[in-house]
């Protein structure tokens, strides 16, 4: 027994550590970018990466990385959140192993703080820090999200709420979206215009309670994937039925969940043109669209999904989907507003990591990105 027992164990070792992931080994970038500002900013527009001292984040599921370690053909390993591989602040490993934002700003920082490590829920410290998603979480969940994320930094003893520039990461709409077939397919109580309003609600609370911060919305992505992913795959679909009755959902045809999706997206793209964050110099909210125009998930050359990016379930992304979607994150946080990508090729893994412009080294807002030259604060 003892036998099989250890055998079964080395199994599980063995399936863990044949997973793929993407790391970024070799990431250079002119020497310039890694510098901290000679004095503290006090404009969030003059804000360079190596000036942010914390990062946090809230979210759903996707941002817990329920599934990302999780071995292949065990679904129960889903119910796991293995936030130390989360796209947004992930920090089990380096960025030569494994991308994410958080790796990428240990580059400019070594002593930023709030990554997550390891397997755990976000009302464990020890491996939460300042990822503060909850799985099931819907857009109406982030304000009491936010709350949490604030208390715990008001009693951090080695951050400073009113001096520490703060990084906030949003991924929120995948379960509002589950829920929004009901109500004869109007939404209900998930429309978009609630889905804007708890997005307003949960920025304007991280604004009243937290100076120098920069909230980074990574934007709604078309769950009409999903239906593409597991076409044919009957476990996968099964488990679906559960995870998302919606997508399993018939009489919720594939254009109008891409519709209803792109009403989300309209909805986020609303806040920040509307530019209430934008009204103080110490706080900013920033989307990040790379995924607006992605209607087919990850394909392999031979016109296969690419299951590697998501874990045993077909829904949640595996370790290699975290960093690819880190990766493409990054490129977006990089580029300036009004010229960001809104499409992606999801299928192509040597798309580089970009280095932020020399000519305008800040994280880019919308202030910075219309006229980078007057928040130069050297």
């Amino acid at each position: 027994m003892l036998r099989a027992a250890v055998l079964v164990a080395l199994a599980s070792c063995i399936a863990f550590a044949a997973l793929p992931d993407l790391g970024y080994p070799q990431w250079t970038c002119d020497s310039s970018l890694f510098q901290k500002s000679k004095k503290v900013p006090t404009s969030v527009h003059g804000v360079r990466f190596a000036d942010i001292k914390v990062i946090g984040a809230l979210g759903d599921s996707l941002t817990a990385a329920n599934g990302a370690g999780a071995p292949k053909g065990d679904p129960l390993a889903v119910i796991l959140q293995y936030r130390g591989l989360a796209f947004q602040i992930g920090g089990d490993k380096s960025l030569s192993e494994h991308v994410t934002i958080a790796n990428i700003m240990k580059l400019f920082n070594p002593n930023i703080l709030g990554y997550s490590n390891g397997i755990g829920s976000a009302n464990v410290w020890e491996i939460s820090k300042l990822n503060q998603a909850i799985p099931g979480a819907e857009s109406g969940d982030v304000s009491g999200q936010a709350r949490a994320l604030i208390q715990i930094i008001r009693d951090h003893p080695q951050i400073s709420v009113k001096d520490d520039w703060k990084l906030i990461n949003i991924f929120i709409g995948a379960n509002d979206m589950c829920a929004y077939c009901g109500n004869n397919g109007t939404g209900g109580n998930h429309a978009k215009a609630n889905f804007k309003q708890n997005l307003i609600n949960a920025v304007q609370i991280l604004k009243d309670n937290l100076p120098r911060t920069i909230v980074s919305l990574t934007g709604m992505f078309d769950m009409g994937m999903l239906r593409k992913i597991d076409h044919d795959k009957y476990f996968c679909d099964g488990l679906h039925v559960f995870e998302c009755p919606c997508e399993k959902n018939r009489g919720f045809t594939n254009d109008d969940i891409s519709a209803a999706c792109h009403l989300y997206m309209d909805a986020e793209q609303e806040i920040v043109d509307s530019g209430i964050f934008d009204t103080t110099d110490d706080f900013t909210f920033v989307l990040q669209p790379f995924f607006n125009g992605i209607t087919v998930p990850p394909m392999k050359p031979d016109g296969e999904v690419d299951l590697d990016w998501f874990a045993p379930d077909c829904f949640h992304f595996s370790q290699l989907g975290h960093a690819n979607v880190a990766k493409h994150l990054w490129n977006n946080i990089i580029q300036p507003v009004g010229m960001k990508d809104h499409k992606v090729n999801l299928s192509d893994p040597t798309i580089p990591l970009r280095c932020p412009d020399t000519s305008c080294p800040f994280f880019r807002t919308t202030k910075n990105s219309a006229n980078c030259a007057a928040y130069y604060h050297e």
